[in-house]
């Protein structure tokens, strides 16, 4: 129960109803108790929390891949939480509680440099896995020393293997080397430019999936 020792104007100490008073360091206070939340966990918050773990999950293997391709956008934020707005209201899909990552739809890097010219990839030789492209050096703002950047995600073990700094725009083909514990695990793949400064980068691609040898 709250006292109201010197009347309604004075000081108040304990809760009525719900007002709470008290006195810190001779200062008298009044704030009013929040209102409780009769549900925390209702379906939205639920299906939230849910969207955003599958999120978390993906990005958390590609931060650093993020830190080069999301560094425009790290404006009063970090590149991985620009990612993560991004990635979760751009690239989640699925029906409650079942949420998956749309790949196609998920930008690791996002950027006004040039892009990916025909892209593919090649998972036949044990141990590699190559991303090959054409040389459209010469159109937009691409430049010949534009460097490539190339990403191996594999979901089963939440761990990614990238190139961050690879062939030039003109050279048309990355290997990456991948361990051995990747064999016959689902891979999914991925690539960018960014200028030889660091200062530009485009759009990643989505390469799609295939099985590691």
């Amino acid at each position: 129960m709250g006292k109201i020792p010197q009347g309604i104007l004075g000081s108040l100490s304990g809760k009525v109803g719900s007002v709470i008073g008290g006195s810190w360091k001779g200062i008298d206070y009044i704030r009013i108790k929040p209102a409780s939340v009769a549900n925390p966990r209702t379906e939205g918050q639920v299906n939230q929390r849910n969207k955003f773990t599958v999120t978390l999950e993906f990005l958390q293997a590609n931060k650093e891949f993020i830190k080069v391709g999301y560094k425009g956008f790290a404006n009063k934020k970090t590149e991985f939480n620009a990612a993560m707005s991004y990635v979760l209201n751009n690239a989640v899909t699925g029906s409650a509680p079942n949420f998956v990552i749309d790949y196609s739809l998920a930008l690791l890097s996002r950027g006004t440099l040039s892009g990916v010219l025909n892209g593919s990839t090649d998972l036949n030789i044990p141990g590699e896995v190559t991303f090959d492209w054409g040389d459209n050096s010469a159109e937009g703002n691409a430049n010949t020393t534009d460097k490539a950047m190339v990403l191996v995600y594999n979901p089963s073990k939440k761990e990614s293997i990238y190139i961050l700094d690879g062939a030039d725009r003109t050279v048309g083909s990355q290997t990456v080397t991948i361990p051995n514990t990747y064999v016959g695990d689902t891979v999914e793949l991925f690539m960018a430019f960014v200028s030889a400064d660091g200062n530009q980068v485009s759009n990643s691609i989505y390469l799609g999936s295939g099985t590691a040898n």
